[in-house]
């Protein structure tokens, strides 16, 4: 099982590596607006596959265009590095 990042760890990557990411009661999370219900669900599908790759997947929430990740390590219960790993998938895969 991975270790529980620290919340300074966890401040200074949201910081330098994942702005668009906030810290929210043990997960991580970011909401992505897509032009179209269409490209919000390609996201989907493409973060899907990623996830699974990885044996690491997040909770999604689908509203229309707009597309909430949040992510954690539930065994470890909070954030840990392969939360950050995903998460870095994630904004490559959300352009």
């Amino acid at each position: 099982m991975a270790d529980l990042l620290t919340d300074d760890q966890i401040d200074l990557a949201l910081r330098d590596h994942l702005p668009e990411w906030k810290a929210v009661d043990n997960e991580l999370v970011r909401t992505v607006k897509k032009d179209t219900f269409m490209d919000g669900i390609r996201l989907v599908a493409t973060v899907a596959q990623l996830a699974d790759a990885m044996n690491h997947h997040p909770d999604i929430d689908i509203r229309y265009t707009a597309i909430t990740f949040r992510v954690s390590s539930h065994e470890a219960g909070g954030i840990t590095e392969d939360d950050l790993v995903l998460a870095r998938h994630i904004d490559t895969a959300a352009g």
